[in-house]
């Protein structure tokens, strides 16, 4: 990492970046925001905007599971049960008759409510409650590997099932008729997901994860003109929030995920603007 950061000293020669954390943090940022940008405008068209949040609750399950079994990874922990859970929903959404937002608010309540019976026992919640609101700035150089390795696994993935995710998010009917497997590409969608979330749960936080997700995507879809706008759009905005996030942290002295998360609902409310007057 040292050449990285020799490099960043050449091209970025600001203030900031003197300290490794802030590096840290802002490749973390380079790394995670795009990932977050492409899976949410796929995530808004299968009508899955909340199905990110329950993700994020189940991820305090995840880890008291863990604690209860004695694991040391809490990673390992969050992923092994964020894929469960992300399989459950999908599957109990196949096989029942209630609405999607319906299930997922019920998964949602029920990870969270579990996840803090177990951890707050005898008052030990308080040295798990960073994870609520995250921080960017504590990433180290062994989770960049992973979230380099989540990114290029996570757009070759989004590239293989763009179009089945397109068509089935448009009319899973008539994909249905043309041969896409639908459910096997909402299930391995889901499973996608649940790696991305539960990779960014420490950093962004339980409470902000969903906003990180959606809000660019809603943002990017009232600019695009297209699905290729759509996608470039959202990762844009996802980058620049990220980045301008990360530097009101470091300037102001506050929580880069809640920074970011109100720079994309700035961009979002600037969209709304936009096309109203590009309708008229």
């Amino acid at each position: 990492m040292s050449g990285v950061y020799a490099l960043m000293d050449t091209l970025l020669p600001f203030e900031w970046l003197h300290y490794t954390f802030m590096k840290n943090a802002l490749i973390a940022i380079v790394l995670l925001t795009p990932l977050f940008g492409m899976l949410g405008t796929m995530a808004v068209d299968n009508k899955m905007a909340f199905f990110s949040d329950a993700l994020g609750h189940s991820a305090l399950t995840g880890i008291a599971i863990g604690v209860m079994l004695g694991w040391q990874s809490q990673m390992s922990a969050m992923l092994l049960f964020g894929l469960i859970w992300a399989v459950l929903i999908t599957f109990v959404k196949h096989h029942s008759k209630m609405s999607a937002d319906t299930i997922i608010s019920v998964f949602s309540s029920t990870s969270i409510a579990l996840g803090l019976v177990i951890l707050a026992r005898g008052g030990g919640f308080a040295k798990y409650s960073s994870l609520l609101i995250g921080d960017v700035l504590a990433v180290t150089q062994s989770d960049l590997i992973y979230l380099a390795v989540a990114l290029v696994l996570g757009v070759i993935a989004w590239a293989v099932m763009y179009n089945a995710l397109l068509f089935t998010g448009i009319n899973a009917s008539l994909a249905r008729s043309r041969g896409i497997p639908v459910r096997l590409t909402e299930y391995a969608f889901a499973v996608l997901l649940a790696v991305a979330v539960m990779l960014a749960i420490r950093w962004v936080g339980v409470m902000l994860i969903n906003a990180l997700l959606i809000l660019p995507a809603a943002a990017g879809r009232n600019l695009a003109r297209n699905a290729r706008q759509y996608a470039a759009i959202s990762v844009l905005i996802a980058l620049v929030c990220g980045i301008a996030g990360l530097l009101s942290a470091y300037y102001w002295d506050t929580s880069a995920g809640a920074a970011i998360v109100l720079y994309a609902a700035a961009c979002y409310g600037i969209s709304l603007g936009v096309r109203s007057l590009c309708n008229r």
